[in-house]
């Protein structure tokens, strides 16, 4: 029998390791912290109602302009983008950022009458209304496990 024990890094595991912190401070600085929290994803609600699916997706600081959703072969594509910029100057220094990233998600949904499709984007939540062709009650089956 063995026992699992966590292993965590030290600061003290290494005393000649000049350089750690200086690499910590620049990537732990707000432009990296923010680029490493886009992931090229973003957070999606999927419900489903007898009459539609509906799709609900967080895109905070994305412009209208910048997001395509299409649908085809029972697939619904939300994609975005994003590109902002920041000058601050102050006293001799000067500070530019620039902040780019792309989204993208895929979903299969069939079932959807697709020329009703509707969509609206208010207060950075896209909303993605997909009714569907045959309405009812959704398909659920109790799956036996053996």
């Amino acid at each position: 029998m063995f026992e699992m024990i966590p292993f965590r890094k030290s600061n003290l595991s290494r005393g000649d390791d000049f350089f750690t912190p200086f690499f910590k401070n620049f990537f732990d600085d707000d432009f990296f912290t923010e680029m490493t929290n886009i992931n090229g994803s973003f957070k999606v609600d999927l419900k489903e109602t007898d009459e539609n699916y509906l799709v609900e997706a967080d895109l905070p600081g994305i412009k209208k302009d910048a997001i395509d959703i299409d649908y085809s072969s029972n697939n619904l594509i939300i994609s975005a983008k994003r590109n902002d910029s920041l000058e601050e100057t102050k006293e001799n220094y000067v500070r530019r950022e620039r902040h780019y990233g792309e989204f993208k998600r895929s979903f299969y949904v069939d079932n959807v009458d697709e020329n009703s499709i509707d969509a609206s984007f208010k207060d950075g939540v896209l909303r993605i209304v997909l009714p569907k062709k045959v309405k009812g009650e959704p398909k659920n089956r109790k799956i036996d496990i053996h």
